[in-house]
């Protein structure tokens, strides 16, 4: 079965993308390719029941189980030895990564407190859009009296366009809550 967000970029949103741009056919129009999640664990990733119930709450939160991200090089300031786990991360695709982005427009958004929109200058000079969310609880799937600790996650859309204004067109009719000029 497709996803609800995938059917509607199928028969909505990319037709009108192609339109409003004036494009020659449909597959020129923007389209995310991939979203990617990290979430940085710092000098918890040492103990290992920490990493597990991390582990629990991604897998929980995309349906897929994260890869451990290892420490590139060894940093005395930060306490931080080469080889050693450094957080956890998940790159999804297809119909995994239209769902998610359903869930998080239209459920987990909307749930986090004080929340006045997305900001516009997240996207960078390729045109994908990267924003960080400072309460993984935001998500149903993970249970607020389980979770030890409430942490961070960043989140990349990966998207594929030619300049950063198709991009946030894309995303405006995805439905993404952008704040707009002037909103305090």
């Amino acid at each position: 079965m497709t996803p609800r967000l995938k059917e509607i970029f199928n028969k909505e949103i990319q037709p009108a993308l192609k339109d409003k741009f004036g494009f020659k056919n449909i597959y020129m129009a923007p389209r995310i390719e991939k979203v990617v999640l990290n979430m940085g664990l710092g000098l918890d990733a040492t103990d290992s029941k920490i990493l597990k119930s991390c582990e629990e709450d991604m897998a929980k939160i995309t349906g897929q189980k994260p890869v451990t991200t290892k420490f590139k090089k060894s940093v005395a300031n930060f306490k931080t030895r080469k080889g050693s786990n450094a957080g956890l991360k998940v790159t999804l695709r297809k119909n995994r990564m239209y769902e998610f982005l359903d869930r998080l427009v239209n459920i987990a958004l909307p749930r986090i407190k004080d929340f006045r929109g997305l900001s516009p200058k997240g996207f960078d000079k390729f045109g994908n859009y990267t924003f960080g969310i400072k309460e993984h609880i935001i998500f149903p799937e993970v249970s607020f009296d389980r979770a030890d600790k409430v942490r961070g996650l960043d989140i990349v859309i990966v998207i594929k366009a030619i300049n950063k204004e198709h991009s946030f067109a894309l995303l405006e009719k995805m439905n993404f809550p952008f704040t707009k000029k002037g909103d305090n």
